[in-house]
């Protein structure tokens, strides 16, 4: 039965149906009416310093809970500040809708206070974006957006929604609370084929994308893996190839003679400085539920291009697809699986003396031993990592049963949120984000947010009093005596920490760090162990090819 309530209202109660607990949000001039309406209805607002790292929460919420986060910022200056964010949660695949406020719909293009085209800025780095004109849709084109963000692949969508839609009278019809967005399968005959090529190939990889390294899709694809005796890959980082969570994957990838791109982009990450990261004879199949990313492939390859096969799919929904056509089959095993675990998980057996030069300092390798030991801890442990140099460091040598990165967008700063929207996603986790000094200034006031929303983390913040990346970037090639504009203070972020309500520490010496962890652990409160840093380049890994 349709019902007449405000506009706002019928936002939060579609926002119920969808099950949402949490939005993430800071307040401002254009949205009241949906703080207003959100009193009382169940759903907790987490309110945040800056609007991006509302972004960042929702982000991190669709990727660890395979459901849309729910982000709600004001109009104009309050949206704007989200861009960034919207970008990495595209890269990273991740499922979430953007709420923002806007200028009244009846004073377009009038000199509006705050008045921008919202939707249009968003449209570029999100999935979809649009502007909701009739206050008797709203319900609906809140769940349009929400089924939108978690299908095939998963995305940040936006939508903006003016002020006076938000105050007008609103019908609420119970019939657009769903809307059913058909799944494109791969067919059964279109699977056979697939794992036929598979099959015939000597040294096959199958490579996914971000969305395809979580939840169910992740699963199906370990039991193919298994099933096949076939390497499955997923790669998330900017650094492609030379990814150091990857170990020296480049090394075998250069030997594949068939690669199936499932629900991965051909995209840099394979193509490092514009030369491919894969042998010119390598086959080159591709599934994928957006046909640009099937165009962008066939641009890439041009008409020179091996052999391949291009379909349009649902990866994630064809999963199991793939895994019962391949139940079907018989499989040849050979050492190929194992030589390519064996490239990923190797680590230089040089890294396990690895040591400060510096008195008073800490290699990154010394700050990651302690952590990992902290995260074996618990069964249920979540790693976060952000950054540059320091964080690549910690991507190849701390691992988890969850990890969140900054992801293939390059961007930093995300990872103060990414523990927020964590601990409200696994309240009884042990988490520990790892982070640069930079990175920790892009959201550092989040610690309030931490504190007065009780929500405990581990910062381990590796302070080498430097932009390391880009500095290392200078020194490779300008030279030291170019080096310019990258220098930090040795600030003493865990008294900040500490001045808000935090826990906090600061840590010169690798048998300091692990007491610290525990400390901070048992207080129970947002904590940031600052740890003086060498500034260390990231590392590239590289096997000895007589090992």
């Amino acid at each position: 039965m349709p019902s007449n309530q405000r506009g706002a209202s019928a936002v939060i109660s579609a926002l119920q149906a969808a099950g949402v607990r949490n939005i993430f949000t800071l307040s401002g001039n254009q949205i009241m009416p949906l703080f207003d309406a959100s009193i009382g209805a169940g759903i907790r607002l987490v309110h945040v310093r800056h609007e991006a790292a509302a972004v960042h929460m929702a982000d991190t919420w669709g990727r660890l809970t395979e459901q849309p986060g729910v982000a709600l910022v004001t109009a104009g200056p309050g949206m704007a500040n989200c861009l960034s964010a919207l970008y990495v949660a595209r890269m990273a695949e991740s499922p979430l809708v953007l709420l923002s406020g806007h200028s009244p719909i009846g004073r377009h293009a009038l000199g509006a206070f705050q008045e921008m085209a919202q939707a249009e800025m968003a449209l570029p780095v999100a999935k979809a974006s649009w502007t909701v004109t009739n206050a008797n849709s709203l319900s609906g084109e809140i769940a349009r957006a929400l089924q939108i963000a978690g299908h095939g692949r998963p995305g940040p969508v936006h939508l903006s929604l003016p002020f006076d839609l938000l105050e007008a009278p609103a019908i609420q019809d119970d019939q657009t609370g769903q809307i059913d967005h058909p799944r494109d399968l791969l067919t059964p005959d279109q699977s056979t084929r697939i794992l036929t090529e598979l099959a015939r190939a000597t040294r096959p990889l199958i490579l996914t994308g971000p969305s395809l390294m979580r939840g169910q899709p992740a699963e199906l694809l370990r039991t193919l893996e298994s099933i096949t005796s076939i390497p499955v890959i997923g790669m998330e980082s900017p650094r492609g190839v030379n990814d150091p969570s990857l170990g020296a994957l480049a090394e075998v990838l250069s030997q594949a003679d068939l690669l199936l791109l499932w629900g991965k982009k051909l995209d840099f990450t394979l193509r490092l400085n514009n030369k491919p990261a894969y042998d010119s004879e390598c086959r080159i199949l591709q599934v994928d539920p957006e046909q640009e990313f099937l165009d962008l492939t066939n641009r890439v390859l041009g008409d020179a291009a091996p052999s391949q096969l291009a379909l349009r799919a649902d990866t994630r929904a064809s999963c199991d697809r793939l895994v019962e056509a391949a139940r079907q089959l018989t499989w040849n095993t050979s050492g190929w699986l194992s030589e390519v675990h064996s490239a990923v998980s190797y680590r230089p057996a040089t890294w396990d003396g690895l040591q400060a030069h510096q008195a008073d300092r800490l290699h990154p390798v010394q700050v990651c031993r302690a952590t990992q030991r902290y995260l074996d801890g618990a069964t249920g442990s979540i790693f976060i990592s952000d950054g540059g140099e320091f964080g690549q460091w910690a991507q190849a040598c701390v691992r988890a049963p969850l990890r969140v990165i900054n992801g293939t967008a390059g961007s930093i700063g995300g990872a103060i949120p990414f523990a927020l929207a964590a601990r409200l996603a696994y309240p009884e986790a042990r988490i520990v984000t790892a982070l640069g000094d930079g990175t920790f200034g892009f959201h550092a006031m989040e610690f309030d947010t931490a504190v007065r929303c009780e929500l405990p983390f581990i910062a381990v913040l590796g302070n080498d009093a430097f932009w390391n990346a880009e500095y290392q970037i200078q020194l490779r090639k300008y030279g030291l005596d170019r080096a310019v504009g990258c220098d930090l203070l040795p600030t003493r972020y865990d008294q900040l920490v500490s001045a808000i309500g935090g826990y906090g520490e600061h840590i010169k010496t690798e048998r300091e760090l692990g007491p610290a962890l525990e400390r901070a652990h048992n207080s129970e409160l947002p904590s940031c162990l600052n740890a003086s840093l060498e500034n260390a380049a990231a590392p590239v890994i590289r096997r000895d090819p007589q090992q």
